[in-house]
């Protein structure tokens, strides 16, 4: 047994005796090395009992061990070599000084690596930031899997009555699925003449249809005319009796409420020939509208000739007209003086001065301004008022917000027109329109420090017909008249408060303060149209505004008005006081019946507005004692408060509360005591500035911004002063059509998600975050639909769908399942009155302006 040992080697003593080991040395010694060595689990006295009975010369118990190891001398037992055992590695150690180099070699690589990583992270979002990189496309959307509608492109071949009309939407999930290609199969005639297209129908002059304003709201004022010698007459706006066969009927709003017709439709040239589209500019015309199908297109002017539109002054037709019936409406009040100083010559009449008696040394006279004064309209005193007659009709001003960048095209120009035409001569001066047009940069044109700056301005960025009724505004004028507001940079710092995106309410406002002779004033924009009359919608619109009672008002006022999904008008408003005194069941407040959620259930629904809604803190308050008071309580009135009353604020989208929806600019709002628990003072929002404000309410803003420094966003501050004041607001549900097959309950629950079934009140508004929802309605700014349908409906194609082939020839290849897929040859589009937003850069095909050419006299000597 050579190079093993022994198990026994050691185990005795130099004198004979067996050596023991004492026990706490056997426990301390060998048992922890074995719990070492092995992952098995011993016991201690499994060890023990091996331990003695290893070896017969240890003795036979553990008491004979025990004492004999008090008699003998503990001595150090020898260690033994342990053998290694073969081809075992041997490691190398390395130095310290490596080692060291090592470790700060990598804490150097992480400590780089960390910092590298950071700054890549922050050059990505600084790129994403500044759109270098662009984002990841957004998940699709639920409305993009709906198919397109397709009937809103049907022409006047295909006419069917409107009760005959089986619209292509919307419709009931029970009824049988229509069959689109029937719609285009009436464009031919019977088997007996196959190949012939139906013949166009007449038009009918819209002004003696019996359910237009000029019928329904007869007056008795006097005819106004274009020209000095009233002999020049606007030609008649023109329709067609029916609808193309499917069209589709509106799924927002309805023409029944306001007594919009709806059995007709309006074709490009009975809408907007008698304003220059058609005929050349050789003939007074805008040179355009030449091209497609024209077939009837004469009848325009069968009675009235074309208009010869050259040498138009829209500022002295307006002037005239309302010459003409001045003794139907109020007195004039006095002109807002301006804050002048001291003039020697006050009350001397200023002596009449020709060029060549001033000398270069002297000062230029004043010039007068692009809208002349006419000295035959005085203010009438108060006596006159008191003896005037029947003298008792408000006047309006349309107020049409423009910048003197704008591109003036032939489609701006003919819509211009159309407004003044309608709105001014057909209802007797009742309206005057006027453009409020923005300098961009004032500092290169000084038009406050130079009168003649201010004219030049004019004529270099506004048509020569329109003028005279420019009123110019800037940016730092509206800074100079509401200084002291704390800006809140909502949206940056190139976005000021008295910048136009932030504060284009200021220069309504002040152009209020300066024009005491309107009661009410239609804020109007450059990029929407009207498929219809401009009097008529506007008159309606007002008149049902009107008959509106002021009980649940606000609560109907938030929420889009579906027909098919809320039935009547009646149905709807009872709809909106329940939901609104029960509270319903959302997205919102799910969570609310959760234990330990901490929200009351019986406290779901919302107490209805009844007055003046007023901030907390009562330093927030600005002429409170001239709010209007409700008459008595909100049970006890039976709709009655505020029917006759008219409308401070007319709107034509729903007017939402703002409070926790994600609409971006929710908080744009300053001035106010938001500490102390007060929070952001109540308010109300409209997408789309487009309404009707009285003199009362932009006066009220005009001044809490001026001495309170009160404001907010455009589309909120209206709103939002009408809600604190008690002031008559109503949101009136215009006809609005959707580009898509929509499932109407669907719609009804996107548009109507917010709190208590209104549209906001809560994250899960529309408006935000899901205003995507909105894209396909004709009456939205970011509207897909409404450009589109337009220009097609001017005779101009779009993704290959409309103009001159698409009209005239049909193409029985297609089977008008979607809109590229229109077989056409319906002729030209026919749309009934519906409002468009936003329409923009139409460029529209002119004919070449070739200079006449001189002739030289002949000489009788030749």
């Amino acid at each position: 047994m050579a190079g093993r040992l022994p198990w026994n080697i050691g185990g005795r003593s130099r004198n004979g005796r067996p050596a023991h080991l004492p026990l706490y040395e056997k426990e301390k010694a060998r048992t922890p090395s074995r719990e070492r060595l092995t992952n098995d689990s011993y016991d201690e006295s499994d060890y023990d009992e091996y331990s003695t009975t290893s070896s017969p010369e240890t003795g036979t118990s553990r008491q004979t061990s025990s004492t004999s190891s008090h008699a003998v001398p503990i001595l150090a037992k020898p260690r033994l070599p342990l053998p290694r055992g073969p081809g075992r590695p041997h490691l190398y150690r390395l130095p310290n000084k490596v080692i060291r180099y090592l470790c700060f070699g990598l804490v150097s690589f992480m400590v780089l690596l960390i910092l590298t990583l950071a700054r890549a992270s922050h050059n990505e979002n600084r790129a994403f930031a500044e759109g270098r990189i662009g984002k990841k496309p957004p998940p699709p959307r639920i409305w993009e899997s709906y198919p397109y509608l397709t009937r809103y492109y049907g022409g006047l071949r295909n006419l069917v009555p409107a009760a005959q009309n089986s619209p292509e939407y919307p419709r009931a999930e029970d009824e049988v699925p229509l069959d689109k290609l029937g719609f285009a199969q009436g464009v031919q005639k019977p088997e007996s003449v196959k190949g012939q297209k139906r013949e166009i129908p007449s038009s009918k002059e819209f002004a003696a249809h019996p359910q237009s304003v000029f019928k329904t709201m007869p007056t008795t004022l006097e005819e106004c005319f274009l020209d000095m010698e009233k002999k020049v007459r606007v030609p008649p706006v023109r329709y067609f009796d029916g609808r193309p066969n499917g069209f589709p009927e509106a799924v927002l709003g309805s023409s029944e409420l306001f007594g919009v017709p709806q059995d007709l439709c309006f074709e490009r040239y009975g809408r907007y020939g008698p304003y220059g589209f058609g005929y050349s500019a050789r003939s007074g015309g805008l040179g355009t509208g030449q091209r497609g199908d024209t077939e009837g297109f004469e009848s325009t002017w069968d009675k009235v000739p074309r208009v010869d539109w050259k040498s138009m002054d829209w500022a002295e037709v307006q002037r005239q007209c309302y010459k003409t019936n001045a003794a139907h409406y109020k007195p004039l009040p006095a002109k807002q003086p301006a804050p002048t100083g001291f003039f020697i010559d006050e009350g001397i009449p200023a002596k009449t001065h020709s060029a060549r008696d001033i000398t270069p040394d002297d000062p230029l006279p004043p010039s007068d301004t692009s809208v002349k004064s006419d000295e035959s309209v005085k203010p009438t005193t108060n006596k006159e008022a008191d003896q005037a007659k029947g003298n008792v009709l408000p006047r309006t001003a349309v107020v049409v917000r423009c910048w003197d960048e704008f591109l003036w095209r032939e489609e701006d120009v003919m819509n211009m027109r159309s407004l003044i035409t309608e709105l001014v001569l057909a209802s007797g001066s009742r309206y005057d329109v006027h453009l409020l047009v923005q300098v961009k940069n004032d500092a290169a044109n000084p038009i406050w420090a130079d009168l003649d700056t201010y004219k030049r301005r004019i004529e270099q960025a506004i048509p020569a017909e329109f003028r005279g009724i420019v009123t110019l505004w800037t940016e730092t004028q509206m800074l100079a008249v509401y200084q002291g507001i704390f800006d809140l940079w909502t949206r940056g710092p190139d976005l000021p408060v008295h910048g136009v995106y932030r504060g284009l309410q200021m220069a309504m406002q002040y152009f209020a303060y300066q024009h005491p002779e309107y009661d009410y004033f239609w804020q109007w924009e450059m990029d929407i149209r009207y498929t219809g009359h401009y009097y008529d919608l506007f008159s309606k619109m007002e008149k049902w505004a009107k008959e509106q009672p002021r009980k649940g008002i606000w609560e109907r006022n938030g929420r889009f008005y579906i027909p098919s999904v809320h039935g009547s008008w009646e149905d709807f408003k009872q709809m909106s006081r329940v939901q609104t005194e029960m509270g319903t069941k959302g997205a919102d407040n799910i969570w609310d019946s959760v234990p330990g959620a901490g929200k009351d259930q019986a406290k779901r629904g919302d107490k209805p507005i009844w007055g003046p809604e007023r901030p907390k803190d009562s330093k927030d308050w600005f002429d409170a004692d001239s709010d209007p008071v409700p008459p008595t309580t909100y049970d006890k009135d039976k709709y009655v408060w505020g029917v006759g009353e008219e409308a401070d604020y007319i709107t034509m989208n729903p007017m939402f509360d703002p409070d926790h929806t994600t609409w971006l600019l929710a908080d744009d709002i300053t001035g106010y005591n938001e500490a102390d628990g007060n929070g952001k003072p109540p308010r109300r929002a409209n997408i789309i500035t487009a309404s009707r404000m009285s003199r009362r309410l932009l006066l009220t803003m005009h001044k809490e911004t001026a001495f309170l420094k009160h404001h907010a966003f455009p589309e909120m501050w209206p709103g939002t002063v009408a809600l604190q004041h008690g002031f008559k607001a109503v949101y009136v549900p215009h006809p609005v059509y959707v580009d898509r097959e929509w499932p109407t309950e669907v719609l009804a629950q996107t548009l109507n998600n917010g709190k208590n079934g209104a549209a906001g009140g809560s994250r899960t508004s529309v408006f935000g975050d899901r205003e995507h929802n909105l894209e396909g309605l004709t009456w939205f700014y970011r509207s897909a639909l409404s450009p589109a349908l337009y220009r097609r409906w001017l005779g101009l194609s779009v993704d290959g769908v409309g103009g001159e082939e698409f009209e005239l020839i049909v193409d029985e290849s297609k089977n008008s399942t979607s809109v590229q897929d229109m077989r056409g040859g319906e002729g030209r589009m026919c749309l009934p009155p519906m409002l468009l937003h936003p329409v923009k850069d139409i460029e529209l095909p002119v004919e070449e302006q070739v200079p006449e050419a001189t002739i030289p006299e002949s000489d009788p000597a030749a």
